[in-house]
C-alpha cells in the first residue's frame, strides 16, 4: 500500500491570486490576447481543461494590475461569487481576484491535484467569510490540510483513473447532445 502524508495546501502547491486591470481603460481589453478567466467563465464551463473565458486582456492590462501569468496544468479555484468552481488551465493565462490558483510543485501532479479541491470543496467552502459574500483568503487555502500519496506516481494512477471517468461522462453528455440536436 502506498505511503499517504498529511500535509497542507501551501505544502504541494502555490497559491497565487488574480486581479482586474481597470475597465475604464478599454485599451486593458481586447479579443484574443492574453486568456483572462473570472468565475463567470467557470459557471457554465462543464470540462476540465480550459484555455480562455469570455474577454482577454492585453500586454498593458496585464502589467496595470498584479494578476500573474499562470503556467499551464495550474488548478484554477474560485474563492468567492461563488467559491468552488475549478478547473486546469491548458494553456498559460491569468484571472481576476476571484481565484486562490494552485500551481502544483513538481512532485504533485495536477489533475490529482484538481480531483483533491473537488473533493474539499465543501470544506474550504465552509472556511469562507464575509459579509456581503463569503471568500476564501489565501492563507485559509494555504492552511487547508489534505492527504495525499507521496509518490506522484500513485497520484498519477489515481488522477488518471478519475480523469477516465470522467472522460467518459464527458463523451455520454456529447452523444446524448447529438440525440437531442
Amino acid at each position: 500500500m502506498a505511503k499517504w502524508i498529511e500535509c497542507k495546501i501551501s505544502d504541494i502547491g502555490t497559491v497565487v491570486g488574480g486581479a482586474t486591470p481597470s475597465t475604464k481603460d478599454p485599451s486593458n481589453y481586447v479579443d484574443r490576447e492574453i486568456a483572462w478567466i473570472t468565475p463567470k467563465d467557470l459557471s457554465t464551463f462543464r470540462g476540465r481543461f480550459i484555455s480562455r473565458g469570455e474577454r482577454d486582456i492585453t500586454e498593458k492590462g496585464l502589467n496595470s494590475c498584479s494578476t500573474q501569468m499562470l503556467p499551464p496544468n495550474t488548478v484554477l479555484f474560485s474563492s468567492r461569487a461563488p467559491i468552488g468552481y475549478i478547473a486546469i488551465a491548458a494553456n498559460p493565462l491569468c484571472t481576476n481576484q476571484g481565484f486562490k490558483s494552485v500551481i502544483p510543485a513538481k512532485d504533485t501532479d495536477p489533475l490529482f491535484l484538481y480531483y483533491l479541491l473537488q473533493y474539499k470543496k465543501e470544506e474550504i467552502e465552509s472556511l469562507g467569510s464575509g459579509t456581503t459574500f463569503k471568500e476564501v483568503s489565501g492563507s485559509t487555502m494555504k492552511g487547508i490540510k489534505v492527504r495525499v500519496p507521496e509518490d506522484i506516481g500513485i497520484q498519477k494512477k489515481i488522477g488518471g483513473l478519475l480523469g477516465l471517468i470522467d472522460d467518459q461522462i464527458e463523451n455520454n453528455v456529447a452523444i446524448n447532445k447529438n440525440l437531442t440536436a
